[in-house]
C-alpha cells in the first residue's frame, strides 16, 4: 500500500491546541513520515466567535512547513482545511471566505460537541448539505448522541455525510467501548475515513501504522487502502466517493 493520507491534523505551530511551536511540528512531521503518512490535510480548529487563523494565515503556515519537511527529506505533500466547529453561522464563514473547505474541495470537516443531541447534529449537517457542501464528520465516535446506536451512523451516512473515526479511537486509546462500536459500524461499512487527529506528540500523535495494521487484519487490505488512501484522494481531487 502507498502512503497513508491523514485528512484530520493539528500540526501547524502555534493557532490552535495542537502543535505549540515550530519545533513540535517537525517533531510530529517525523513521527507522521514514519509512520508512512505521505499527504497532510491541515486542520486547525475554527469556532465561531473566536480568534481563528485566516485562510491567508493558515497557507502561510503550510508552506512553511512543507519547505521545511522537505529539506529534511520527508516527501510529504500539505492541503490546507480547517475543522470547522458548527453554528448556525458556519456556513456564512464558508461562503465569506472566513473558513476553509478540505484542500479547496467542496468538502468541510465539521465538529460538533460531544453532547449535542442527534437532532443538533442532523440539523447542521443537514445547513452544510444545504448550502452545497460535502460534510465530513470529524470524529463521529466522540459523539454521545450518536454512539448510542449503530443506526444512528448510519441515519447520517443516509443523509449524504461522511464518517470520520480517529486512529487511537479504532486501537482503544478512549476505552474499549468506543473501540467496540467502531467495529460494529466499520463492519457495516460505515467508516469514510481514519485520520489521526493528532494535537502533539505524545497521547494524540499523529501515529496510523499500528491502526493501519490492525485494520487490514480485521477488515481486509481492500477496505483500508479505501478509508486512508482511496477516499482521501477524492478529497484532494474534489471527487465524489
Amino acid at each position: 500500500m502507498e502512503g497513508y493520507i491523514d485528512i484530520h491534523s493539528h500540526i501547524l505551530p502555534g493557532i490552535d491546541d495542537g502543535a505549540k511551536n515550530f519545533e513540535m511540528s517537525m517533531v510530529m512531521l517525523q513521527m507522521a513520515y514514519d509512520n508512512k503518512i505521505r499527504k497532510i490535510i491541515l486542520t486547525p480548529h475554527n469556532k465561531i466567535g473566536r480568534h481563528n487563523a485566516g485562510p491567508e494565515k493558515i497557507r502561510e503556515l503550510a508552506e512553511r512547513i512543507e519547505a521545511a519537511a522537505h529539506a529534511a527529506d520527508m516527501d510529504i505533500t500539505f492541503y490546507i482545511g480547517n475543522e470547522l466547529y458548527y453554528s448556525s453561522e458556519t456556513v456564512h464563514a464558508l461562503e465569506e471566505g472566513k473558513a476553509c473547505t478540505m484542500a479547496d474541495s467542496g468538502y468541510v470537516l465539521v465538529e460538533f460537541g460531544p453532547m449535542d443531541s442527534l437532532e443538533h447534529i442532523r440539523g447542521g449537517i443537514y445547513q452544510v448539505l444545504s448550502a452545497g457542501y460535502r460534510p465530513i464528520i470529524a470524529h463521529a465516535e466522540r459523539y454521545e448522541s450518536v454512539c448510542t446506536k449503530v443506526e444512528h451512523v448510519a441515519d447520517l451516512v443516509a443523509m449524504g455525510c461522511y464518517i470520520q473515526v480517529n486512529a487511537g479511537s479504532v486501537m482503544g486509546q478512549y476505552g474499549m467501548g468506543i473501540r467496540q462500536f467502531i467495529k460494529r459500524v466499520m463492519k457495516r461499512g460505515l467508516v469514510h475515513f481514519v485520520a489521526t487527529d493528532c494535537h502533539d506528540k505524545s497521547r494524540r500523535s499523529p501515529k496510523m501504522l499500528e491502526c493501519a495494521r490492525y485494520m487490514e487484519r480485521k477488515f481486509g487490505r481492500e477496505y483500508t487502502h479505501r478509508l486512508l488512501c482511496e477516499n482521501p484522494t477524492c478529497v484532494i481531487e474534489n471527487r465524489y466517493i
